[in-house]
């Protein structure tokens, strides 16, 4: 997976601020005009002899009309509104009320349903492409595991340890798709607790690379497959000062710091060099976090994507061998793990390649 946006919507076009004339306003005007009409025409009815019954009709009529008037143009919205709604529930995202001009309830009424199909709409389409990428996830490795397995059953390879090894790279595949689905399930629900701590920065992250070092080592020993396989690349860890320390949950810092290496690493040049690099926040124990490679980087047109699940850009192949690049969720699991925390993550500019830069907000204002 590319390094991708998070992608977003425009926070808060600002409003069109106008006059507005709440229904109360109009009711109580349409009471106003009554009496001043049935008053009119009794004044005119004393001046002229007119008789009183006549007068008395004129009032109920004109009445009757002005309240027949002003009634149309409130309950012709709400007929509208109540035709959009039964749509939404039968899965019809498509239609929108009109009237959301209006100045006054029915207006804001309007919007406010225009703006739930709207979302509704998003998570219907977003919830489509998630099965399709996930099926499509799911067959490539169940079809070449299959065909494996098929080949052996069938004596046309044999049970050997290269064969064996291939399986092997399959199932760890299907495994890594399945636990990340679970990761992002997890914290699409709110049930990863987030147990935050004092830790210093140093030693934490440099465990992290290790570990991402001899995990690479050992996967391209033992089957070719995993996150990245590539021993070439240079990891590099910068904290400064020495003795910096966090407050954050140390597990799920652990998923962001290694998926961004991941990625990292994947797309970077042969005998290339990732970069961790620590320093301290602006409030107390906040962390800036960058990991910059020496990869393609991101096309401009591209970073509105960064960090959506299965997209992983079009930059091209990752370099190197033994990549697949990935299932496309590593970065979408750094995100949620980020906002869990109530941090920020995002491209930043970079002269060479592409630097993805944490905020993490420290002992205050830590969510948890």
């Amino acid at each position: 997976m590319r390094h991708h946006p998070r992608g977003g919507s425009p926070t808060g076009a600002p409003r069109r601020r106008s006059v507005s004339i709440t229904i109360k306003t109009k009711l109580g005007t349409l009471v106003v005009v009554s009496v001043f009409i049935t008053t009119g025409l009794l004044l005119v009815a004393l001046k002229t002899s007119t008789e009183l019954r006549f007068i008395t009709v004129f009032s109920v009529i004109a009445t009757l009309l002005i309240t027949q008037f002003v009634a149309h143009g409130l309950t012709a919205p709400l007929d509208e509104m109540n035709t959009v709604a039964k749509g939404i529930s039968h899965g019809d995202y498509t239609r929108r009320v009109r009237g959301a001009d209006r100045r006054d309830e029915l207006g804001d009424l309007a919007s406010t349903i225009n703006r739930m199909a709207d979302d509704l709409e998003a998570v219907d389409r977003h919830r489509k492409e998630l099965v399709a990428n996930v099926s499509h996830e799911l067959r490539t490795p169940i079809a070449a595991l299959r065909a494996v397995l098929e080949n052996v059953v069938d004596g046309v390879s044999a049970a050997d340890p290269e064969t064996m090894r291939t399986a092997l790279k399959q199932t760890e595949r299907l495994g890594r798709l399945v636990e990340t689905l679970l990761d992002l399930s997890r914290l699409d629900n709110g049930v990863v607790p987030l147990r935050a701590r004092r830790f210093e920065v140093w030693p934490y992250l440099s465990g992290v690379l290790k570990e991402a070092n001899l995990a690479a080592a050992q996967r391209r020993l033992a089957s070719g497959s995993g996150h990245h396989t590539r021993t070439d690349v240079h990891l590099h860890l910068d904290v400064s000062p020495p003795e910096l320390t966090a407050h954050a949950d140390a597990e799920r810092l652990h998923q962001v710091v290694a998926n961004l290496i991941d990625n990292a690493v994947k797309h970077s040049p042969p005998h290339g060099r990732v970069t961790v690099r620590a320093r301290r926040g602006p409030e107390p124990e906040s962390l800036d976090l960058e990991v910059v490679d020496e990869g393609p980087g991101i096309p401009e047109q591209e970073r509105h994507q960064v960090f959506e699940r299965f997209n992983r850009g079009a930059t091209g192949a990752p370099h190197g061998t033994g990549g697949d690049g990935g299932t496309g969720l590593g970065l979408a699991i750094a995100r949620w793990a980020v906002d869990l925390h109530g941090g920020r993550i995002g491209v930043a500019e970079s002269a060479r390649g592409c630097r993805i830069l944490v905020t993490l907000p420290g002992l205050h204002s830590t969510r948890g």
